[in-house]
């Protein structure tokens, strides 16, 4: 509760603070006076770009991925308006990633093939009979598509078609975002606030002298109520909706700010919004040593460069921020980076860029508060076989959460051991008539397999939901090397199954990880089951479990003077809707608790590199 009467007063303040933003007036006099193109990048600005080409490998690389993926995109026949569900997102994403990597083809080489293409594309969507408002996103990606390519090739476009697509944008991407049945994303504080924003302030930038006063309107409107999702990165840049979402949103949000930044040479001061700039932090360090991202909440497990980290870091002025992206551009095949629809903005952030000035970042700890607290620890940048340890505490309750409080996913020796199943994908539920977005207790999404806490790494109380409504955050942590802990109170989300819930998760000596719960149970018999979900290979001991994976082991054991049962349960599904989970197991054990018994909980996490001394740890949470 107390998180929630502090959301209310964050809130209050971030409204007091978008007056001071609506109060900066733009002029459309700026906006006119730079001649198309004037999104992300200016007229003479591509000289730039061709000399980071001709000078820098990776850039050449880059450079030369877009145009082999340019010319598979010219074989192909335009995207046409096929809706998938309640969505026509897949068609609008296509469009976005087509005409900005054929108008970028265009701009840095002039040859006509990619013009002509980029300029069927524009046409084909322009007739589409609408962009699908019912589910705005679709009408955002496709507004951003369209404008950037009208404001690219602007100067070549004959008048025909810059009028066919010109009305496209006002009819089909504007003025929907006026109608009060489409337009609730104005005062959301999540990606769908970012994400459409963006869109709409692209389409207004593209049409400013034909439609002044609509322009003028939709900027204004956005620079006031993009605040309010870049409010949920404070205090320390972690970003509720997770991995994935952090790819999205903040990719948007980012897009949005270069593009203003760029026509009127101001930010409005929206950078210094406590916690955006710092996000970088967090998403660099959500990616493990194996490569793979924390991809808690509804996150995917892919990993790839992020154009997003390049804007970061030149803001920052840290190329160390792009020690992940400088491996990804050491890489000898970049076709795969082709499914990013936003790639060509790693030309225009990047330009210029050395790869031997990205150096190993120092912070090898980081924390962040808020809606869902998260802390990200590991003991190198640079070793395979270094240990990470990833925790969150939240709530349920938050866009795009699952019942995961407490959760936690670890590596060593070059694997991940502890993980998490991240998302199940939303048509494949929504097709068989499962409700995907309620956040009650009794919401039908918690009946989803992959969301409940039974399916996380946490503790699951009498075979109980954990508690929407329940906060948790970081309440001690450590960046000693030699001891890097973070602990939490999770009583919240447990309250009527548990008396008190706290965990504490730590990696000792840089050796070994610990998890630790010291809990009290309620005034009755209670079953307390402890729960790892794995792609290792397990084989169950006396209070150990052994895991193979990959040519490496590590040692579940769990130290407590109470007598457990341990398990291991199949993640088959059991109903029609949830997906498979092949070469996935839940490891764990069950722990019976008397009414009011205290009791402590150890386990420690023991890779096979660790060697086969004997590991104690037996410290209590009030003395880490």
């Amino acid at each position: 509760m107390n998180y929630l009467k502090n959301s209310l007063i964050i809130l209050m303040l971030i409204c007091l603070s978008v007056t001071s933003f609506a109060q900066q007036s733009i002029s459309l006099q700026t906006i006119t006076e730079k001649q198309h193109p004037r999104i992300l990048l200016l007229k003479g600005e591509e000289v730039q770009i061709q000399q980071s080409i001709a000078t820098n490998p990776s850039w050449k690389k880059m450079h030369e991925t877009i145009l082999r993926e340019c010319d598979s995109i010219i074989l192909r026949p335009p995207v046409e308006r096929i809706q998938i569900g309640r969505r026509l997102l897949d068609k609008s994403r296509e469009a976005l990633r087509r005409i900005f990597y054929l108008s970028y083809a265009w701009r840095i080489t002039g040859e006509a093939k990619y013009f002509e293409r980029c300029e069927q594309e524009m046409l084909a969507i322009s007739k589409f009979s609408d962009w699908n408002p019912s589910h705005f996103l679709d009408v955002a990606e496709m507004t951003m598509a369209i404008s950037i390519g009208y404001d690219w090739l602007y100067p070549k476009l004959s008048e025909p078609s810059k009028a066919i697509i010109r009305e496209a944008i006002v009819s089909k991407g504007l003025n929907p975002s006026l109608d009060p049945k489409y337009s609730s994303w104005v005062k959301a504080v999540n990606n769908w606030n970012q994400v459409c924003n963006a869109g709409m302030t692209y389409g207004a930038l593209a049409v400013a002298e034909d439609n002044p006063e609509l322009s003028k309107k939709m900027i204004e409107r956005a620079i006031q109520s993009i605040t309010l999702p870049m409010g949920e990165y404070k205090p320390d840049g972690a970003y509720p909706e997770g991995y994935g979402y952090w790819g999205y949103g903040t990719s948007f949000n980012v897009m949005f700010l270069s593009a203003v930044e760029k026509v009127f040479g101001t930010d409005f001061g929206l950078n210094s919004v406590p916690g955006f700039l710092q996000t970088a932090g967090f998403f660099q360090s959500m990616t493990g040593v194996t490569g793979l991202p924390y991809n808690w909440g509804d996150s995917g497990s892919g990993k790839d460069i992020s154009p997003a980290m390049f804007w970061f870091a030149q803001r920052n002025n840290d190329p160390s921020q792009l020690w992940v992206e400088k491996g990804y551009l050491q890489k000898d095949d970049y076709s795969s980076y082709t499914r990013d629809r936003l790639l060509p903005a790693v030309m225009i952030w990047g330009k210029g860029l050395s790869l031997e000035s990205v150096t190993e970042p120092k912070m090898k700890f980081w924390k962040g508060q808020g809606a869902n607290p998260v802390c990200l620890m590991r003991t190198s940048w640079n070793t395979r076989n270094a240990l990470f340890l990833g925790f969150k505490a939240g709530s349920p309750s938050v866009n795009h959460g699952h019942m995961d409080i407490g959760s936690f996913i670890m590596e060593a020796d070059g694997t991940r051991w502890a993980s998490d199943f991240g998302m199940q994908d939303y048509e494949s539920l929504e097709s068989k008539g499962i409700a995907v977005f309620g956040r009650t207790q009794d919401a039908q999404r918690w009946s989803i397999f992959r969301l409940n806490n039974r399916a996380h790494n946490t503790l699951t109380i009498n075979n109980q939901l954990q508690l929407v409504k329940g906060y948790a955050k970081i309440d001690g942590f450590s960046d000693n090397p030699d001891f890097m802990y973070a602990i939490s109170d999770i009583s919240s989300v447990y309250e009527n199954q548990l008396a008190q819930a706290k965990r504490g998760v730590a990696i000792v000596d840089q050796a070994f990880v610990v998890i630790r719960d010291e809990v009290v149970a309620p005034d009755k018999p209670t079953t307390l089951r402890w729960t790892m979900m794995t792609s290792a290979t397990p084989e169950l001991g006396k209070n150990s479990i052994k895991l193979t994976k990959e040519g490496h082991t590590l040692e579940l054991k769990v130290n407590t003077p109470k007598e457990v049962s341990m398990k291991t349960w199949s993640t088959e599904p059991t109903t029609g809707y949830d997906a498979p989970n092949p070469g996935k197991t839940l490891v764990g054990f069950e722990i019976q608790l008397e009414p009011n018994q205290k009791q402590a909980i150890q386990v420690l996490l023991i890779p096979g590199s660790a060697g086969d001394k004997k590991i104690k740890f037996e410290k209590v949470l009030e003395a880490w």
